[in-house]
């Protein structure tokens, strides 16, 4: 009778641990990506080395190869970058409450900001006022660097070399030509998925055909 007493407090114990750690990373969560979205200017691309700093580097919660994954997957999705590379990340590390979490974080300081925006700050003054305008110009090429960084990043992450460097600076020569339907990024994500499927049929194939040769060998022997 004890023993089975033990037992179920034990396992109580366990279920206030393990409810006390989700909420702590729940709250890590939207502490971290609260931060990153209050002090990152320039858009989504100017968040990725943050987040990838945070939660990559700093926070250990996933690993790089991970974090590329959900990147990918961000970026195939619609919307706002920012936000799904935070939902995609929360929702790997705490499900849907982890979602929230994160996606709160990122958006409250936007819309605090624009909202405050709207109310004080005018077309007329940002462009009129000497201040403001300065501020706003100092900021451009910070937000091209930020912008940047995340792409070279990547590219070394998914190990892109002198042979097939040609493939994202030619999808990018033909987003940027606004070719109609040839210049849709949607058809690049759709033919670097198939390319991707191809590459993995065709390797599994090969193998397949080692393998069979091994085998032969060994027979004959």
């Amino acid at each position: 009778m004890e023993d089975s007493k033990k037992s179920v407090k034990t396992s109580a114990e366990r279920i206030t641990a393990n409810s006390g750690a989700g909420r702590g990373i729940l709250r890590k969560l939207f502490i971290s990506f609260l931060r990153i979205g209050a002090f990152t200017f320039g858009g989504g691309w100017a968040m990725i080395t943050l987040i990838e700093r945070e939660v990559v580097e700093s926070r250990r919660w996933i690993s790089r190869e991970e974090f590329l994954d959900l990147l990918a997957v961000a970026q195939s999705l619609p919307g706002i970058l920012a936000v799904n590379i935070s939902v995609a990340v929360g929702d790997r590390l705490r499900g849907m409450r982890g979602a929230v979490a994160a996606a709160s974080g990122t958006i409250l300081p936007s819309f605090t900001i624009i909202l405050l925006i709207a109310v004080f700050l005018t077309p007329d003054l940002i462009q009129n006022n000497r201040v403001v305008a300065s501020i706003f110009a100092g900021i451009r090429p910070a937000v091209t660097a930020l912008i940047v960084a995340p792409v070279l990043t990547s590219a070394r992450s998914a190990k892109i070399g002198w042979k097939t460097v040609w493939i994202p600076v030619v999808v990018a020569a033909l987003i940027w030509s606004d070719i109609p339907y040839v210049s849709n990024p949607i058809l690049f994500v759709v033919l670097g998925a198939f390319g991707g499927w191809l590459w993995l049929h065709r390797k599994e194939k090969h193998l397949r055909n080692k393998q069979l040769e091994k085998e032969d060998k060994e027979a004959d022997v």
